[in-house]
């Protein structure tokens, strides 16, 4: 009886372990594909293969965005804010140009 509850015990502890790597691996995926945009400041620039869930900032904001990844981006006014303003979301494959209004200075993926 002692071997069967140690056994349990065992698979309990391995099925956890399990469970935190996997749902560890998952938290960090990344967009496949690159994001570009010409920043007013710099010109043409690209995020490759973006993490999902960070909040990028975009280098001087930008007048164009192009969205080539396979996740929807979301743009945001503030620099490094992905909490402010929303300025639009590109599904993938999608592009925007942003002159004449606000530009987007920080950019969201997933």
């Amino acid at each position: 009886m002692y071997a069967l509850t140690r056994l349990g015990r065992v698979a309990v502890a391995a099925g956890a372990a399990l469970v935190l790597v996997t749902g560890l691996s998952s938290s960090a995926q990344a967009a496949t594909g690159p994001f570009d945009y010409v920043s007013v400041t710099h010109g043409e620039l690209t995020l490759e293969n973006p993490d999902n869930g960070v909040c990028f900032l975009l280098t001087g904001g930008a007048l164009r965005a192009d969205n080539d990844t396979n996740t929807r981006a979301t743009l945001y006014a503030e620099p490094g804010d992905c909490e402010s303003q929303v300025v639009g979301t590109l599904q993938p494959g999608m592009a925007r140009n942003f002159e004449g209004g606000t530009l987007p200075r920080a950019v969201q993926f997933g």
